[in-house]
């Protein structure tokens, strides 16, 4: 199994994260971002999106970071990551939605603001983090991971970029339940760290 990927960044350390987690042995193969090697015409023909991860199981491609961590679930049948009943399933799904959507334009959109330069309004990105670790700080009072009392690919898919978010500028230190998250994660056996970058609130 081979994992194509960048070490800043996010979406490739959710699926090394999950790897890890779930204890499969894999290849990684490391992209160059900078120098634009994922725009390669090399790179594109494993994925024409030009973006990493991309898993290479033997042949068989898979493209997303979340589509990697549903494809490795099934894959492995590890139903305590992803339950089969509908219910929870669904409440997956809809975090997976939200790593993909309030995540991406928030937290993670704010850290490419500062660690990759991206031309974007940094008080609206910054504004846009807050309001989604707002919504997540009180699911957390529910339950301790997202999705229950366990973890589920839903904790991973989210974890990077908000374990991250101050890198980007964005202050966690209102958001106690947020924190006592990742610690949960931090702790859990199998658990790689997201590699540090001294900028922002974590400089």
């Amino acid at each position: 199994m081979k994992l194509y990927s960048a070490a800043l960044s996010g979406h490739s350390h959710r699926a090394r994260l999950f790897l890890s987690l779930i204890g499969v042995g894999f290849e990684t193969v490391e992209i160059d971002l900078a120098a634009r090697q994922q725009k390669t015409p090399e790179y594109l023909a494993i994925n024409p999106f030009g973006q990493v991860p991309v898993l290479d199981d033997n042949g068989f491609v898979v493209t997303d970071s979340n589509a990697i961590l549903v494809y490795l679930a099934k894959k492995f049948d590890r139903r305590d990551w992803l339950p089969d009943d509908a219910g929870t399933a669904a409440r997956i799904q809809k975090w997976l939605s939200v790593a993909a959507g309030e995540i991406a334009r928030g937290p993670a959109a704010a850290r490419l603001i500062t660690v990759f330069k991206a031309a974007l309004p940094a008080e609206e990105t910054i504004g846009r983090a807050h309001a989604a670790l707002m919504l997540i700080e009180a699911e957390l009072e529910r339950s301790a991971f997202l999705v229950g009392k366990k973890p589920t690919i839903a904790d991973v898919a989210l974890y990077s970029y908000i374990s991250s978010a101050p890198e980007g500028n964005v202050d966690l230190s209102t958001y106690p339940r947020i924190k006592a998250w990742l610690a949960s994660i931090e702790a859990l056996p199998g658990f790689i760290p997201f590699q540090k970058t001294k900028i922002g609130l974590a400089a």
